[in-house]
């Protein structure tokens, strides 16, 4: 199904001297807010718990953000082809401006959520816009210098997002965290319209509505069924099964569709291609295992080391420092040694960092754990800045919105994957472990003791429950003493031995995303202009 509209093409004109310098400038403006919004929130979550209630639908505000931002990017990149950059990227900041307004604005935490999943749709239209932008400017030399610098760039969001939203709640509101995006996403808009050019003849263009429906209900069908499965309700549940089959229907309709329209919104036809299926493949099974495995680093910390939330962050610092150095160097040094050795070679080191990670004990230091992250931001740097740089490398500038936000998207989907399947990994293997234990202490010391039998009970009814009071200290210190001198250990040996378990999972993703480099052909980066402006 498609619905014809108008087209404007794109006048052969070069963007350079001050209205390059402009772009440039906007581009980074809005990379640096965008990507600070995904930290920055997390930090007031707390507080706007506190304000609004619905503990219960707290994550909520993630998910919801995270669904309608990974949906929308692949629809964002082939209407940025369609319809121009100037005009895609402008309203999906401005639709980012409304919803971080009505964030704002929110009474109640259903609000919120609704907003903020309005929010996600600015975002995902804004997420992959600069590295086309970039793609359209720059040789593809220049370009790994660019995609570098962008990658730092959200490194730095990285780590100044927390500690920013967190100096916001203390001096004002958390409502602030929302409205501080309305005076940065403005000057972003007036540079990137000052410094684009607009589309000034008339054509038709088809948009793939079919597809765009499909795709929408298959991503988010998958998406809810992995927010949900083995948390809310069982894997086998039917709820879960009917998302998933919901899925399996919509994308084979996706397929379908997208063989026969005219304009599909993601080409069917490019997964032939072994450069877009390799290099999207590694990306997908690189976050995977990287964004899969990040978020239980801290758990160790907090959990088996005991430090605090706010130290374990600090802990982290190293690695994304490390990650922002080497996406710039990174993005230089593939012009030298080639694509597919680099992207071997980072994948490597991610892997030795995940190694690394697995043999950590309840002895091992915060130091010692830094060092081993800083490993492993040294392997993100040598390959985010090459993924988009070789996708875009590989295909006409007439598909380098869609091959270059499709890079984005099965990242974004990847580490998706990898939360929820390193998730169940930890809670299968922690449980198991935690009634093992149990039972080896009741056969030594006799089914009569007490207290183990207490134990024993609380882990029946809730395991997952006794290794949060590690990361409670309330709670643990309402335990009383020779209850708590017992589980601890054992909380502690039975949580080190899944996470061991957790990193080797993230392992094997990544070196399944090693194994792919040795497929994707030999992808020159050229010195060649393909085009001097964004294909507006």
């Amino acid at each position: 199904m498609s619905v014809s509209q108008t087209q404007i093409q794109v006048p052969e004109k070069e963007i350079a001297g001050t209205k390059r310098k402009l772009l440039i400038t906007g581009l980074i403006i809005a990379m640096l807010f965008g990507a600070l919004d995904q930290t920055i929130v997390g930090t007031a979550m707390p507080r706007i718990v506190g304000e609004l209630g619905g503990l219960s639908l707290m994550t909520w505000l993630t998910t919801a953000y995270m669904l309608t931002s990974t949906t929308v990017v692949p629809i964002a990149g082939k209407l940025a082809d369609l319809l121009g950059r100037k005009a895609v990227y402008v309203t999906g900041i401005v639709v980012f401006m409304i919803g971080s307004v009505l964030c704002g604005l929110a009474q109640n935490m259903t609000e919120l959520i609704w907003f903020r999943g309005f929010q996600g749709i600015g975002g995902g239209i804004m997420m992959p816009m600069a590295m086309i932008i970039i793609g359209d400017l720059f040789t593809g030399k220049q370009r790994g210098k660019w995609q570098g610098v962008f990658g730092a760039i959200f490194g730095l969001a990285s780590i100044l997002g927390p500690q920013l939203g967190g100096w916001i709640v203390d001096a004002s509101s958390w409502r602030w965290v929302f409205y501080i995006n309305l005076p940065v996403a403005l000057l972003a808009v007036i540079f990137i319209s000052l410094g684009l050019y607009g589309r000034t003849a008339h054509t038709k263009v088809k948009f793939d509505v079919g597809g765009i429906i499909t795709m929408i209900v298959g991503v988010v069908s998958i998406l809810l069924g992995l927010t949900f499965g083995g948390k809310n309700y069982a894997w086998t549940s039917w709820q879960i099964l009917g998302l998933f089959g919901l899925a399996l229907v919509a994308l084979v309709g996706f397929t379908i569709i997208e063989l026969r329209v005219e304009e599909p919104i993601l080409p069917v036809r490019l997964f032939k291609s072994r450069a877009f299926t390799t290099i999207n493949g590694i990306g997908f099974l690189m976050s995977v295992g990287m964004f899969g495995s990040i978020m239980f680093v801290p758990l160790f910390m907090q959990g088996i080391i005991g430090i605090s939330p706010a130290s374990s962050g600090t802990a982290m610092t190293p690695m994304m420092v490390t990650m922002m150095l080497f996406s710039i160097v990174g993005g230089q040094m593939v012009t030298k040694i080639g694509v597919r050795l680099q992207m071997a070679i980072g994948m490597l080191v991610m892997a030795a960092s995940f190694y690394l990670l697995s043999t950590m004990t309840v002895d091992t230091s915060e130091f010692t754990i830094s060092a081993y992250m800083v490993i492993l931001g040294i392997g993100m740097g040598l390959v985010f800045p090459i993924l988009t740089i070789a996708l875009q490398e590989s295909f006409p500038k007439s598909e380098l919105g869609v091959v270059t936000s499709s890079s984005q998207f099965f990242r974004q989907i990847g580490g998706t994957f990898g939360m929820t399947i390193l998730g169940a990994v930890l809670n299968a293997r922690s449980s198991h472990l935690l009634s093992s234990q149990f039972a080896a202490m009741q056969q030594q010391q006799g089914a009569a003791n007490p207290m183990l039998t207490q134990m024993s009970d609380m882990e029946k009814h809730n395991a997952q429950g006794l290794y949060s009071s590690l990361l409670n200290p309330t709670s643990l210190s309402k335990l009383p003493a020779v209850v708590k001198g017992h589980l601890v250990p054992v909380l502690k040996s039975s949580l080190v031995t899944s996470l061991h378990s957790v990193f080797l999972f993230g392992l094997l993703f990544v070196l399944l995303g090693t194994l792919l480099t040795l497929f994707m052909g030999k992808i020159q980066i050229s010195d060649r202009k393909k085009m001097q402006q964004p294909a507006e």
